[in-house]
């Protein structure tokens, strides 16, 4: 009995826990809420509780329903500091320090995150005198949820800007909040909902995804428990890595007590990819001796080793000083006092690369210093390889489900709990992750701009885009780019009411996805709240935009709004990056000359006819250099962006053509493509992971990727059924009918993800080998659809759009045919408004299956001349339009 009466106790001092009032995260002390406006209170207490709020002199009461929820209506207030606020039920709330001013939501990936801390080298000064009480943060944890829309944070706090607390607060959004508070005089609020590497669909609602179906199917199966633990990402049934002990590690590299043997000389900064280490992932070591002055000595010594790709372990003196264990941090490490000795000091660095050039990014800082004394780093090492990492197509782990770019998981936890409190605007930095497959983005930002403004019930609520910066290597003939592309997407933006979109092209650096200056981002960005927010609608926040392009003789005019004072050279040299092209969209670079106020011509002596121009089309087209005369850049842009209509059949066209080639033949990268591109012209290219064309041509394949072919799944080793009529040649390794379900959807899944590791890009098409289509009698692709976008089976037959099935496209093999009989395969394809897929082995050659290069040629031509009346596009294209069009 003893026990049952403390059994009833705890119960009840569990009930009067749980019935006492609770304030979600947000409603705490220091808190900005959004002034001028009717504000709630909200909560939750034990139901049919009497909760009483006091606030300003005034009491407000209210019970709480059935569920325990309760909130409290509070009438709009003016700006202010100081203010207290009580709540009483059963237990009694006082929050304290309420301000009222203009509340921001701030979201993205890591550039938002990025914090002061990050870059106090840069900004020691602005830290310093981060004096800003009424500039406060709410920095929302990192939260996935599949299910649906939380209510609250489990964690989370207002926090002041201080010299010592602002070191948390997004550098971004400080500057922005700054600029704003010392122009109007009003507390400012962030919340920083943001994470980094996440793709724009994760922070969109269910509701914003009432037209994309695709999504809607994926939303229903994350909802699904069973389905998600059996997608989570799990290792791989295949061969792993031979395991080879780090040399470095067993023999003491970093030890005082080593004696160096058989070490080489390199230079950091520098990847050692370009100094003789080709391909080489794995650990290597470097080691330097260093000379310290004796007045160095008893004084903590702080050590600046730029960025190091990937992890890296530090050792001075055979002491671990610390350690990174990814790429994108800047190395700041403190050498504590009693570890220097005057004279000779050995540094130890033991680094880590998996994948990509491995080392020490170059234009970094590299040095250590004590007060204003600083010794250089860079120059000449030694090193020394302690571990090869062997090469191995199914190392890694299989395609699986990360919660936090699935379609809403972020949104349900990270944003919902957030629609209660009223706001001033948005303000959005992403798109890094979506860079590698830019044109759904197209659809997808205004989805979440609408999606947003609507659950918070203000149709032209004002929001900020920040454009991606420059980013990357620099490439000095033009070329395609998909961070171009994105940044196109992003401008799409502008067409929606109360947007502006910030542009970052001249702020970037090209060895880091993270840009420091973060300062002049926020400034540009207060501008455009400026403009939007506080109704200044004489101040210029934009740059020169492309209004309009008319052709004059063999010259290209454009015009532009946004020029305040008129457009310019900002360093008055000639203007760079300006490119032209004829219909055959072979760019040059070109003359720009300003003209006029907001006009400039175009030209290129190469290019007789010009039709089309192109800005700035580079991921990287560092020093640009126009400007309006408010001091803003130009975002880049092009005209020769086709403006096809994605309500109608083949996108407003008479047919659709696709042009796919199977097995990653020789041919196909030293024929096909170099026909293709020579007419921007796209094709798909089906990759089998073991063939040895696609693994010794990685670096082509990816080439061929850039240049916006798709690369798409073959599985790893091509299996066909070798029970079916004439399959004798079938090797017996690779028969499908022997295949379990299991083992041909790892096959396929592994094959995603070397793709992936080629290309960047998580979505593509799949083609059924020798057009199979079963395994054990079950259709395959079946289990499938949630890691592949369609599938292409082998049929010689045309449809219409509404007949077919995405995951069964029809397709003609060709073998042998001219190109006058290829020709006519596509007129039959316009007449009938139907779509119409080739399937090429050879081309030229190297497979018994084959089309002379002539006739490849003619057909190529002949789509070109009539691409006005031809939807041409990858597979995967296809397949998004036929989606997207049955919705």
């Amino acid at each position: 009995m003893k026990s049952f009466y403390t059994f009833v106790a705890c119960l009840a001092l569990a009930l009067s826990v749980r019935s006492q009032i609770r304030l979600p995260k947000l409603i705490s002390d220091h808190m900005v809420l959004q002034r001028d406006q009717p504000l709630k209170i909200w909560g939750w207490a034990s139901p049919k509780e009497k909760v009483e709020l006091s606030f300003n002199k005034k009491t407000f009461k209210t019970t709480t329903n059935p569920n325990g929820q309760w909130e409290i209506q509070l009438p709009a207030q003016s700006a202010g500091v100081g203010f207290d606020m009580v709540l009483k039920g059963k237990n009694q709330i006082i929050l304290k320090n309420i301000a009222f001013g203009d509340v921001w939501l701030c979201s993205g990936q890591s550039n938002m995150v990025l914090p002061m801390e990050r870059v106090k080298e840069k900004y020691f000064e602005d830290i310093a005198n981060a004096n800003y009480p009424d500039i406060r943060n709410f920095f929302v944890q990192t939260l996935t949820d599949l299910n649906g829309p939380k209510d609250d944070f489990p964690t989370g706090k207002w926090i002041q800007a201080n010299p010592k607390d602002v070191l948390s607060f997004g550098a971004l959004t400080f500057y922005f909040a700054r600029d704003l508070y010392e122009k109007y005089k009003v507390p400012i609020g962030i919340i920083n909902s943001s994470v980094g590497g996440t793709p724009i669909e994760a922070w969109i609602s269910e509701s914003g995804y009432k037209d994309f179906g695709d999504i809607q199917k994926i939303i229903s199966q994350n909802k699904d428990t069973s389905f998600v633990n059996a997608s989570s990402i799990r290792p791989m049934a295949m061969p792993n890595r031979p395991k080879v002990q780090d040399a470095g590690l067993v023999e003491h590299w970093e030890s005082v007590d080593y004696q160096p043997k058989g070490w080489r000389s390199i230079n950091i900064p520098g990847y050692w990819e370009d100094q003789g280490l080709k391909d080489l992932n794995g650990v290597v070591w470097f080691r330097r001796e260093f000379e310290v002055p004796k007045s160095w000595l008893g004084k903590p010594v702080k050590l600046y080793m730029g960025r190091i790709v990937d992890a890296d372990e530090m050792y001075v003196n055979g002491k671990k000083i610390g350690n990174i264990t990814y790429q994108y941090p800047p190395r700041r490490y403190e050498i504590p006092a009693e570890v220097l000795k005057e004279g000779k000091n050995t540094f130890v660095i033991r680094v880590t690369n998996t994948a990509g050039k491995g080392g020490f990014v170059p234009d970094k800082p590299y040095f250590m210093t004590v007060i204003n004394e600083q010794i250089d780093l860079k120059g000449t090492w030694q090193y020394k390889v302690g571990e090869v990492y062997q090469p191995s197509a199914w190392a890694g782990v299989g395609g699986g489900l990360v919660k936090q770019n699935q379609p809403t998981a972020l949104y349900n936890a990270m944003i919902a709990p957030i629609l209660p409190l009223k706001i001033k605007g948005f303000v959005w930095y992403q798109g890094e992750t979506n860079a590698g497959r830019p044109e759904p983005y197209d659809a997808l930002l205004p989805a979440l701009i609408n999606d947003w403004r609507a659950l918070w019930q203000s149709p032209t609520h004002p929001f900020l885009v920040v454009q991606l910066a420059n980013f990357q290597d620099i490439n000095y003939t033009p070329t395609e780019s998909s961070w171009a592309r994105l940044r196109e997407s992003q401008n799409k933006a502008l067409t929606l009411p109360n947007t502006a979109v910030t542009v970052t092209i001249d702020l970037g650096e090209w060895n880091d996805i993270h840009p420091l200056n973060k300062k002049d981002i926020g400034k540009r960005l207060a501008l455009a709240a400026s403009h939007l927010a506080y109704g200044e609608k004489d101040i210029e926040y934009s740059g020169p935009v492309l209004k309009s392009q008319t052709i004059e003789n063999d010259k290209i005019i454009l015009t532009f709004d946004h020029v305040s004072g008129g457009i310019m050279s900002k360093d008055a040299e000639p203007l760079r990056w300006f490119s032209v092209a004829d219909y055959d969209k072979k760019f040059v670079w070109a003359n720009a000359k300003i003209i006029g106020k907001d006009k400039m011509e175009v030209w290129a002596e190469t290019v007789k006819h010009p039709k089309y121009v192109r800005y700035a089309w580079q991921d990287n087209p560092e020093g640009v250099n126009f400007y309006n005369s408010a001091g803003l850049p130009a975002s880049p842009f092009r005209t020769d962006a086709e403006n096809l209509d994605e309500s109608k059949p083949w996108k407003g066209k008479k047919c659709a053509v696709v042009l796919t080639y199977d097995d990653a033949l020789n041919v196909h990268l030293d024929y096909a493509i170099p026909q293709l591109d020579s007419l921007s012209l796209k094709g798909t290219f089906y990759i089998a992971g073991a063939f040895p064309g696609f693994k010794n041509r990685m670096n082509d394949w990816k080439k061929a990727a850039n240049r916006g072919h798709e690369l798409g799944n073959h599985t790893l080793f091509h299996p066909c059924d070798a029970s079916l009529p004439n399959r004798t040649w079938v090797n017996p390794e690779n028969d499908l009918s022997k295949y379990t379900l299991k083992r041909i959807t790892d096959e396929i899944r592994l094959t995603n993800t070397l793709l992936e590791s080629v290309d960047g890009k998580k979505q593509r098409t799949f083609a059924f080998t020798c057009g199979d289509t079963k395994v054990g009698g079950l259709e395959f692709m079946n289990e499938l659809k949630n890691d592949l976008s369609g599938a292409r089976a082998v049929r010689a037959r045309m449809q219409k759009i509404q007949e077919i099935n995405p995951y069964d496209f029809d397709s003609y093999m060709i073998n042998g045919q001219t190109g006058q009989q290829l020709i006519e395969l596509v007129k039959q394809a316009v007449n009938e408004g139907k779509l119409l897929v080739f399937l090429f082995h050879g081309v030229g050659g190297e497979h018994s299956l084959n089309v002379s290069l002539e006739a490849h040629r003619a057909l190529l031509r002949y789509l070109k001349e009539n691409e006005k009346d031809i939807y041409i596009d990858t597979m995967l294209g296809v397949t998004e339009h036929v989606k997207g069009f049955k919705k």
